[in-house]
């Protein structure tokens, strides 16, 4: 009797360009760019310098991704904070204030983030590609976007408050921005949650 058991699916394997920059990212995060070597990220991805080379044309070209596809995942995650707390509510500041952590967080964690939120670039990163300025605006379009679509599922919410929430968005922001130049004395959760207690104060007084 033949059997039932379906055969085993083999995973699926992650696109080239994705396992090249996650090699990419992993090596930075050892070694200096400079001393990055195309053929040993083309290695570790598992994959012939050949593909490489037909992914982004020259390590300037995986240097170009790699700071793009950082950044897109700040944006990402920044902008999905502001949602998750900001759930349900037609009230921007709790959602400015996680955003605020968030861009905290990031940037003490990710030099690459850092770097381009602030425009000083260490030798050991891949050259900027993003002006600092920028990246601001994204950062904040994406927060706005982000807290319009709460505000839009709030019960009985009707007016048009995108002035109001663009503010709101830009004074978080830049606060945030302030504690990523100059952080608290302590640990980097203090600088976090100061961060993201000071939006709240500044935001509540603002919006009243």
């Amino acid at each position: 009797m033949p059997s039932s058991v379906p055969p085993a699916v083999p995973p699926v394997r992650p696109p080239a360009r994705q396992c090249l920059l996650r090699a990419a990212r992993a090596a930075l995060a050892d070694r200096p760019w400079p001393r990055i070597r195309m053929v040993e990220v083309a290695r570790a991805a598992g994959v012939s310098r050949q593909t490489l080379y037909n992914e982004f044309g020259s390590k300037e070209g995986l240097g170009t991704a790699l700071v793009a596809d950082g950044v897109e995942t700040f944006l990402e995650r920044t902008a999905r904070a502001a949602a998750e707390a900001s759930r349900g509510s037609a009230d921007p500041v709790a959602g400015c204030a996680a955003a605020a952590a968030r861009v905290v967080r990031a940037a003490h964690d990710e030099p690459l983030v850092r770097a381009v939120l602030t425009g000083c670039w260490e030798p050991r990163l891949p050259p900027p590609d993003v002006p600092a300025d920028r990246l601001v605006a994204r950062l904040r379009d994406r927060t706005l976007g982000a807290l319009a679509a709460a505000r839009r599922s709030a019960p009985g919410t009707t007016a048009d408050s995108g002035p109001e929430l663009r503010r709101a968005c830009e004074v978080g922001l830049r606060l945030a921005l302030s504690y990523v130049v100059a952080p608290c004395e302590g640990s980097s959760e203090a600088t976090e949650e100061a961060a993201g207690v000071h939006v709240v104060q500044v935001l509540r007084a603002l919006l009243e």
